[in-house]
């Protein structure tokens, strides 16, 4: 029984949803957010329901804060989602991604410990973790080897590593899920939301062409407020000490996902590769096995890929409003 929950990142894209999930469906639980102090940020994705969050400013490289924050909120589960998850730009900002991902995580264990609590605690890691898998391993189960081939996905291995390691060492109950592809209206560097943004100011005549990268990776898609009570419901239902693939049934290539978006679109929508948005080195197949999750849950997405899209071009569309309105 869930009373007191902790999101780490409440304020950024994923946290947020999460926190919205939790207030919506289960009104009884005393909902506190850690949110990174910096002189330009913003809580605007959290303004529909900020009288509900009790906001913790903290950045989780300062271990004094963290701990200060464990010992004063005393919560009975923690969601950390907290992180640098911009793949591309982990390229660009390694050893940046490295230290906030690996040492933030780090100062919230010792902080969970030495401050004497034991709640439940969620990583919430990736499927980056798993790299460029084999494709006699697909679709992937948890047991696929870990081969990580960016920053960003060596920090998250690092993360589930330490979740395993205060688990066996300390007896801190983790629960460790690994996230596939999603959509996320409110995460602009994911290849959908960059796309559908883009279809969006084309339509308003604020942009000429939509600029990609890579079309050939596949993905299977997941809508963010599925994955957000997916993770209520590892948090309730799953077992400490386990790793959980979570992800959506939708499987598609990026190339595949951008023709949908030029069909709904209200206008022709050119399109070019863009250089810059190549990675040094991508990950291009991703497709789950989500059912040891499914079967000891009993979870299952409800949104349709339908659905999901329609969600994604609402929101952008009524972005770009605002921008020109503005």
């Amino acid at each position: 029984m869930i009373k007191k929950a902790l999101i780490t990142g409440v304020t950024g894209s994923g946290g947020s949803y999460l926190a919205e999930y939790i207030a919506q469906n289960h009104p009884d639980v005393d909902i506190h957010g850690i949110t990174r102090w910096h002189s330009t940020s913003t809580h605007q994705n959290i303004s529909l329901i900020k009288d509900k969050i009790n906001l913790h400013e903290c950045d989780l490289t300062d271990f004094s804060a963290v701990f200060e924050v464990i010992r004063k909120v005393q919560p009975d589960a923690i969601f950390h989602i907290a992180s640098h998850a911009n793949v591309r730009a982990s390229f660009v900002n390694p050893l940046s991604v490295l230290h906030n991902n690996i040492m933030g995580t780090a100062n919230l264990f010792e902080a969970i410990r030495l401050s004497g609590t034991k709640p439940l605690v969620q990583i919430c890691s990736t499927s980056e973790l798993y790299g460029q898998v084999d494709p006699r391993h697909v679709p992937i189960t948890e047991d696929c080897p870990v081969q990580p081939v960016n920053p960003y996905a060596v920090s998250k291995m690092a993360q589930d590593s330490l979740g395993l390691t205060y688990f066996k060492s300390y007896g801190i109950p983790v629960i460790r899920t690994r996230m596939f592809a999603y959509l996320n209206p409110r995460r602009t560097d994911l290849f959908a939301t960059s796309f559908a943004m883009q279809v969006a100011r084309i339509e308003a005549g604020l942009q000429k062409e939509l600029l990609h990268g890579n079309l050939d990776s596949t993905r299977t898609l997941i809508d963010v407020r599925d994955a957000m009570e997916s993770y209520w419901i590892a948090m309730t239902k799953g077992r400490p000490g386990e790793i959980y693939n979570i992800g959506g049934n939708t499987v598609i290539t990026v190339g595949q996902f951008l023709d949908v978006l030029k069909k709904l679109a209200q206008c022709t929508i050119p399109s070019r590769v863009e250089l810059t948005l190549l990675r040094p080195v991508d990950v291009t197949l991703q497709i789950p096995d989500t059912s040891k999750f499914e079967r000891e849950t009993g979870w299952k997405p409800k949104y349709s890929f339908e659905e999901s899209i329609k969600y994604l071009l609402d929101h952008c569309r009524l972005a770009v409003a605002r921008e020109v309105h503005s």
